[in-house]
């Protein structure tokens, strides 16, 4: 029924590409359409909207007795001019921004709006970094970096990061939103700010050590709503309403998904909930109280919510009632998930939706390529947006995706050898990834993701191993009781593995994975010899996971040699495992 249910039609831009070959192998490829004018403060966005229409909803979430306490944005643009007072009064400047150490909330929310309005870089730290860590070296790390003048935590529960990482000259405020009567200091401030002023400072945890300080730019943030807004016209079309727990501290959430409801006079509503036992109820709570327009999750977030909208039929129907668009970001979408939810959209209002994604990344504000006509199964990334360069260059047998322009960080705070690395000979910032053409001979087909190149191995026969697609096999082929794994092979005859199990799976059988796996595969460069289940949690602290829940490959080979030493060791002994095929 899916396949013959016609498409939910919606607004949408053009997915037009240039192209230029190079000798030396690169290939250069952009919109031909120019990129529309886009504000010089994203809180010229709000203070719009508060005129236009000042008792619309910008946010709502939960209180502690289960009603919507909700924020108009006439509301929301009285208190950030209030919070921007607050503010000056302290001094408060890039030097000494304010770092925030919360989770989505709409006090969260009232303090980046007023650091933003009057030009006040905010720092929004992972709140894993305090919570979760149990050293808290990251926090301490991020906070000699920052030097914030102003620490703004959400509740009590901060208390112990705070004590063992805030520096005693920091000024620190719990729980309390700090405010004052505005003056003409918050109108001259806000005018004195521009393109060029550092909105945040958001932090990416790297392939090593410690956390990087990317800055984002009002022109980054700005033009990235612009290019947005080009590529999904449907956002103006129809405010965007949003159910969503994206963090904030990530360039998702807190400037992809609070920006396009800014941008369009759209309403976030606030999801506590995660997609995790216990807490995706949360999640089918909100939505079956609030249907949204668009639908962003990772692919982790619409398996979890696919069980609840396939047993409750009213959920289904609030769910799809105005749904235009669902995104998905971070990984690659399962395609049985995919055609899942084609099919209960089409089962429940005769209509398909649309699926959407792209590629971007913290440095590139996040939106720099996007499958805003659809994309024919999932991996694709799309296209780059409008205003946006991109070279993809020859790296180790792939092509490495470039970015300039508008959209594209200055580098990283404070750290001038990361930010000249970034950056090649042309000014490209260097992303690291490796995309490769749909079709190589109809580019405007677009490109799809390739691996990290920083990943990749050589085996000692000469041989690459891509791992990021060899990655993916596995965990494909492991669904649903393998979360991740790590591959190991460097130097080495053959590619061995370390498996991730998902918490609360079923047992395993290792041993029918692997002999599978090695009877589809056509060569040492995507035949895993040996596997191991990884035993105990990965490590935040050993920077084996990421605050985002993404395994570091390289962190974990490191953190874990002698399980590497293991798998290769002669004879094998359990618990290796070999393929038997």
């Amino acid at each position: 029924m899916s396949a013959a249910a016609r498409l939910r039609v919606v607004p949408l831009g053009a997915a037009d590409v240039a192209v230029e070959r190079r000798a030396d192998g690169a290939v250069l490829l952009r919109s031909p359409h120019a990129l529309g004018p886009h504000p010089r403060n994203l809180t010229e966005r709000l203070a719009h909207w508060a005129r236009q229409d000042p008792t619309r909803v910008l946010a709502a979430q939960r209180a502690a007795d289960g009603a919507w306490r909700s924020l108009t944005y006439a509301e929301a643009y009285a208190r950030a001019r209030r919070v921007g007072q607050a503010l000056l009064e302290r001094g408060l400047s890039a030097e000494r921004p304010v770092a925030i150490l919360s989770e989505n909330s709409l006090e969260h929310l009232l303090v980046m709006l007023g650091a933003l309005h009057v030009g006040v870089p905010c720092a929004p730290v992972s709140p894993a970094y305090s919570l979760l860590s149990t050293d808290h070296a990251k926090l301490r790390h991020v906070m000699a970096l920052a030097t914030p003048g102003l620490v703004f935590a959400q509740d009590a529960r901060f208390a112990g990061a705070i004590a063992a990482a805030v520096p005693q000259d920091a000024e620190v405020l719990c729980g309390i939103v700090p405010e004052a009567e505005p003056t003409v200091r918050v109108d001259e401030a806000h005018a004195r700010t521009g393109p060029d002023t550092i909105a945040k400072l958001l932090f990416t945890s790297g392939s090593t050590g410690q956390p990087k300080a990317v800055i984002n730019t009002q022109r980054m943030w700005c033009a990235n709503q612009q290019m947005l807004a080009q590529s999904l016209p449907y956002l103006a079309a129809v405010p965007p309403v949003l159910v969503d727990w994206l963090p904030w501290h990530h360039t998702a959430g807190g400037s992809h998904n609070i920006g396009i409801v800014l941008y369009h006079g759209g309403t976030l509503y606030i999801d506590e909930g995660r997609p995790l036992p216990g807490l995706i109820e949360k999640t089918v709570r909100n939505l079956r109280d609030v249907g949204p327009t668009v639908y962003f999750n990772v692919p982790r977030g619409y398996e979890a919510l696919l069980p609840f909208l396939r047993a409750d039929e009213a959920l289904r129907r609030r769910f799809f009632s105005r749904l235009g668009l669902l995104q998905y970001a971070a990984a690659v979408l399962p395609q049985p998930v995919w055609g899942a939810y084609e099919a209960l959209a089409a089962q429940t209002c005769g209509e398909r939706i649309l699926w959407i994604t792209g590629y971007g990344a913290t440095e590139t504000a996040p939106c720099a390529m996007s499958t805003n006509r659809g994309a024919a199964r999932a991996g694709t990334v799309g296209l780059p947006v409008d205003g946006l360069e991109m070279k993809l260059v020859p790296v180790n047998d792939k092509l490495e995706a470039r970015f300039r322009g508008p959209s594209i960080t200055p580098g990283y705070w404070r750290q001038p050898e990361l930010t000249r690395a970034a950056f090649d000979e042309e000014g490209y910032y260097c992303t690291g990834d490796a995309l490769r053409f749909l079709d190589a001979a109809d580019p405007a087909q677009g490109l799809e993701f390739d691996g990290r190149i920083a990943e990749d191995f050589k085996l000692t026969t000469g041989t690459w191993v891509s791992v990021g697609p060899l990655r993916a096999q596995v965990i494909a082929a492991g669904d649903p009781w393998v979360q991740d794994v790590v591959l190991a092979g460097h130097d080495r005859n053959e590619v061995c593995a370390l498996v991730i199990p998902r918490p609360g799976a079923q047992d395993p059988d290792l041993q029918k994975l692997l002999d599978a796996l090695a009877a589809r595969s056509t060569g040492s460069s995507n035949r895993i010899a040996r596997a191991l289940l990884l035993p105990g949690p990965l490590s935040i602290d050993a920077g084996e996971i990421t605050d985002k829940g993404s395994v570091n490959q390289r962190a974990v080979l490191r953190a874990r040699a002698d399980l590497v030493e293991l798998l290769y060791a002669e004879p094998a002994a359990p618990p290796v495992l070999k393929a038997r095929t």
